[in-house]
């Protein structure tokens, strides 16, 4: 077999389609319209996708310290859909809250977002620390969840957890704060394509809308001491789990653990790591989509 056909030449070619798809859909503008929202006393960030308008919107929650157009390039993929999401409090552009929260109190302002736009059921797509939230208000609000998408996440405090390496990179939000770090350590923590191409790490990051350490450790307590290891079997919702192969964060057996535990579920991988959903935004559009789609 020539070198063009060998299976390194055909990954590294696969990768670099999905990364030049990634970097022209970054730099393209966000779908979401935004607005401010008070949500009982705190006032949200919020991003919506009209779309056309069919069937229940698809809620997001974002990952630790990300803002609404970090999951913009996946979101124009699914251009018909309606897609919602916000700025947790003290990330991006959502204010500070009044007082420290915990992930019940995240499900619980999705939920007044919902209200606000009429809507009595979503479905619902968490990624990393955000699949924490998307479990939780699965569980806390369960009618109002029709099917749950859990990407590159876990189940909180009792699961197989990351090299202590990466741990120490993520307990800071200095990747937010410097370009150049987030360059330097992007492969490390998020594997994958950025192991490949670190200069990935500058069409990602130059869409943070960074705010504050307290607010990025405020999200950080929130998860704390949370875990769903001891419900996820008593969740009744068509579940689709998402990981990436190369995961450094979050690696892979969480993925299978969910997809175990979790009754109605599918497991979906990807070659790829942890932030496959922008690296592989067209794909993993795709996969979501032919979930949501099905009766």
């Amino acid at each position: 077999m020539n070198a063009a056909g060998t299976p390194d030449t055909r990954r590294r070619e696969s990768s670099k389609r999905s990364v030049d798809s990634f970097a022209g859909h970054a730099r393209a503008e966000h779908p979401f319209a935004i607005e401010m929202l008070h949500v009982g006393s705190q006032q949200l960030r919020v991003g919506r996708q009209v779309g056309r308008g069919r069937g229940v919107p698809l809620l997001l929650f974002n990952g630790i310290g990300g803002n609404i157009e970090l999951l913009g390039p996946m979101a124009t993929w699914m251009p018909d859909r309606e897609v919602i999401t916000f700025d947790v409090p003290g990330v991006g552009h959502s204010p500070l809250p009044a007082a420290p929260y915990r992930l019940k109190g995240i499900a619980r302002l999705a939920a007044g977002v919902l209200d606000h736009y009429g809507h009595d059921r979503a479905d619902v797509l968490g990624v990393s620390w955000g699949g924490g939230a998307a479990q939780q208000f699965a569980r806390s609000q369960s009618a109002r969840c029709r099917k749950l998408i859990l990407c590159a996440t876990a189940t909180g405090a009792l699961m197989l957890p990351a090299r202590p390496s990466v741990l120490w990179k993520m307990a800071t939000p200095r990747r937010y704060m410097s370009r150049g770090y987030a360059k330097a350590i992007s492969g490390h923590i998020y594997g994958g394509d950025f192991r490949r191409d670190p200069e990935l790490a500058a069409d990602h990051f130059k869409h943070v809308k960074w705010q504050s350490r307290l607010g990025y450790y405020l999200q950080i307590a929130a998860g704390t001491g949370w875990t769903s290891l001891h419900w996820l079997h008593r969740l009744p919702h068509p579940t689709l789990v998402m990981a990436g192969r190369d995961d450094p964060l979050i690696p892979l057996f969480n993925a299978r653990l969910l997809h175990t535990l979790i009754p109605r579920s599918e497991l979906k991988l990807f070659d790829c790591g942890h932030l496959f959903l922008m690296t592989r935004a067209q794909e993993s559009a795709q996969a979501i989509s032919e979930f949501l789609d099905r009766p």
